[in-house]
């Protein structure tokens, strides 16, 4: 890694600390109920930093991997990108440069907002989460910030070791394809009971045996020291289960975007601008998520879409002339279908659990 590719790197995870800081310990010093309009300011200002950030790109991409010749530029498009994607030619390097940041932007864009539509499928999970263990609304913000800081830490790990193996192996492209046509076909054909049962979650039973666990929430607190014992409590229980159900979904997630680009960075970059908007997206779909109940349905397709690209790519769309930006508008279409049918045809009843707020502070999970 050179100068300037760390120097990037490290100051996109400076950026990424200084607004998790800011978030939590400078505008959010006390715990409150997130109100519609605040998760919709906050979406908005994580939507407007992701677009920014695509700005970033478009006019300064190439500092991520320092290309400064076009020896260094035709070795990066080889390693991570189609080169049908970029027009590159030795005597143009600046429009060929161009070629490559405008492709780069591109794939970040649908990245981001690949990620950023499947978090919708963990927000489901997340509610049912919450109100299985009557955790109370004012203690989400909390649980959230901290299941977000160990869900990037999971995502850094998982994104760079999938990158390496797939330098190693491509042809784990195609058998993450596979795994997500039967992750999409199962979402469309699971008609199953969603509901949880905290006595019996694997979770739970795992923790307790080998932790001690307080019977009963304690406010906010995730810990708490008893007869000179340190104990979890229900709500650290909690974090727990939320951070197991972001490493399932990057099993799905993750390889998905690695069907946009191949790029570690800007899988990176991608998933962890959809993450950092997770938290406001959550309090801004809560209540009226139940309205979009075709949505789980067009995620199934997209994710079955996608399953299809990293298979039949190489031998069926790259024959035809598929680009990112085909991917990107596919991606739109099934969004606003599965969101125009829902206001097509609403829901008979609502489906999406809500919360309970218990009367008392201690509540046994």
């Amino acid at each position: 890694m050179s100068i300037n590719e760390f120097l990037f790197f490290s100051t996109f995870l400076l950026f990424v600390t200084a607004m998790l800081v800011l978030d939590l310990g400078v505008l959010n010093r006390k715990q409150h109920v997130i109100s519609f309009k605040e998760a919709g300011i906050w979406s908005a200002v994580w939507i407007s930093l992701a677009l920014g950030f695509y700005t970033v790109l478009y006019f300064h991409g190439h500092i991520i991997h320092d290309i400064d010749s076009y020896e260094k530029l035709t070795q990066i498009i080889e390693r991570y990108h189609d080169d049908d994607e970029v027009k590159i030619s030795p005597q143009t390097f600046e429009s060929s440069l161009q070629n490559y940041r405008s492709n780069l932007a591109l794939e970040f864009l649908t990245g981001y907002l690949l990620e950023y539509s499947l978090s919708a499928d963990n927000i489901f999970v997340i509610i049912m989460i919450f109100a299985s263990f009557g955790v109370r609304e004012l203690y989400f913000k909390k649980v959230l910030f901290w299941g977000i800081l160990g869900a990037i830490i999971m995502r850094f790990t998982f994104i760079f070791a999938g990158s390496a193996l797939i330098q190693k192996a491509h042809w784990i492209l195609y058998l993450f394809g596979v795994f997500l046509l039967f992750s999409g076909a199962k979402m469309l054909f699971n008609k199953g009971d969603d509901t949880i049962d905290p006595q019996n979650h694997k979770i739970v039973k795992l923790v307790s045996r080998y932790f001690a666990v307080f019977p009963r929430y304690v406010g906010e607190r995730f810990f708490i020291l008893r007869n000179g014992k340190t104990m979890i409590t229900p709500l650290f229980v909690v974090l727990i289960i939320i951070e197991f159900t972001d490493l399932v979904f990057a099993i799905d997630s993750v390889p998905a975007v690695f069907a946009v680009t191949k790029d570690p960075y800007i899988v990176f970059f991608s998933n962890i601008f959809a993450i950092l908007g997770l938290r406001s997206m959550f309090f801004f779909l809560s209540n009226i998520m139940h309205i979009f109940h075709y949505l789980k349905t067009g995620l199934s397709f997209l994710l079955m879409f996608i399953g299809f690209k990293m298979i039949a790519y190489d031998y069926v769309l790259k024959p035809i002339g598929f680009k990112t930006y085909h991917s990107l508008i596919i991606i739109l279409g099934i969004l606003a279908t599965s969101i125009i049918l829902s206001l097509v045809f609403p829901p008979k009843k609502v489906q999406l659990p809500v919360a309970s707020v218990p009367s008392e502070e201690e509540v046994r999970p």
